[in-house]
């Protein structure tokens, strides 16, 4: 369960997007597709992204096991999962004031590394989370394929969201200026499906793809 904010994950800068709701932390990582993982190895910082999965109050990371950032986290390495989404460009009078419409997610914490019925269940939600149902129609993995592949499970223990929406928030004194001002929103969308070059011409869409065609943004 996301608990009240604690010390660690309190927003401090414009505290007023701070969110500590646990269904709009869920929310935003369902919606979005690319986490970057921050983590420390042998004195130096990085920065990972990495596609991911909610699975209820937690994060599934996956890659290969031979990954630096998979052994140091399944080593117990402290992290940082943070999740992003630009829902629109913020055009003010003033440079000072542009800004962007977001909604974002960070969590903190150490990932537990997941084996067995876990881990094949694992892979199954990190696949459809990809694009829904997919799993169903692919083939699974073998056994060397699974050898190869690391599952982390990180907690949503502790968690905040921080979201910006609206028009740009101009000074009094520049309103009147003779300068355009408003939003632009942006959005995820999917395009024309492509086939590989050796699949054959008349091969219908599966269920999976087709779903997510449908359910996809308008442009």
């Amino acid at each position: 369960m996301v608990p009240m904010p604690t010390r660690r994950t309190t927003v401090r800068r414009v505290p007023h997007r701070g969110v500590y709701d646990r269904e709009v932390v869920h929310a935003i990582l369902d919606a979005g597709k690319v986490a970057h993982v921050g983590f420390v190895h042998d004195a130096q910082p990085f920065v990972i992204p990495i596609a991911y999965a909610r699975d209820g109050d937690r994060i599934l990371l996956h890659g290969s096991g031979g990954s630096r950032m998979m052994r140091a986290l399944a080593a117990g390495a402290p992290a940082c999962v943070t999740v992003t989404i630009v829902d629109g460009l913020v055009l003010a009078r003033s440079v000072f004031h542009h800004s962007m419409n977001y909604r974002s997610v960070v969590a903190l914490g150490t990932a537990t590394k997941l084996d067995g019925k876990e881990k094949a269940a694992a892979l199954e939600t990190l696949v459809d989370a990809l694009v829904p149902g997919r799993s169903a129609e692919a083939r699974g993995p073998n056994p060397a394929e699974m050898a190869a592949t690391m599952i982390l499970a990180f907690p949503l223990e502790e968690a905040s969201a921080k979201v910006r929406s609206g028009p740009p928030v101009d000074d009094p004194e520049d309103v009147p200026l003779p300068i355009w001002a408003g939003t632009i929103p942006l959005a995820l969308q999917c395009g024309q499906p492509q086939a590989a070059p050796d699949v054959p011409d008349d091969a219908p869409l599966p269920p999976s793809v087709a779903g997510l065609i449908r359910r996809s943004p308008a442009p």
